[in-house]
């Protein structure tokens, strides 16, 4: 037997004005996609902006449906979108919000389960690391690829 650790690295910021440039760019993308949520049931707009190794930025929001489960989450539409429209790129960063309310919540949104793991297939499909952006009103927490949300990423299928 042997014990092993896992550690998770990640930058803490205070306030959007902290960010860089192209940081502040999906930051302000990801607040203006939740505003245009579709979130009667929940009452919980988020929204995502994903930044592509062409320059592009694509930009999303959830969408609920009466038929639960069969909404979908910000971040699969945004990468779901960018995959099917510009098939070649690879997505270099990702910044999710959560805004309830008509307030962005306070503690930073992080992608649920489903949305790791299409994060994770993602930056191995890109073949580079994808930056991920949590936004919360109180901070901002950014990780450096998908292996710090999803250590144990569900990759064993036989290609």
């Amino acid at each position: 037997m042997e014990h092993k650790k896992i550690v998770i690295d990640y930058i803490e910021y205070y306030s959007p004005e902290e960010l860089d440039k192209e940081d502040k760019l999906l930051y302000d993308s990801a607040v203006r996609a939740a505003k245009d949520a579709y979130a009667p049931y929940s009452g919980f707009h988020v929204g995502a902006a994903l930044k592509l190794d062409n320059g592009e930025i694509v930009s999303a929001n959830n969408q609920e449906n009466a038929a639960y489960p069969s909404g979908l989450c910000a971040e699969r539409v945004a990468l779901f979108y960018a995959h099917s429209r510009y098939p070649e790129a690879a997505v270099v960063a990702l910044a999710v919000v959560g805004i309830a309310n008509g307030r962005v919540s306070e503690a930073p949104a992080y992608p649920c389960g489903a949305c790791r793991q299409v994060l994770a297939e993602s930056q191995k499909r890109g073949g580079n690391s994808i930056r991920i952006i949590n936004i919360g009103a109180k901070k901002i927490e950014i990780v450096e690829n998908t292996d710090a949300l999803l250590p144990f990423v569900f990759d064993n299928i036989p290609q």
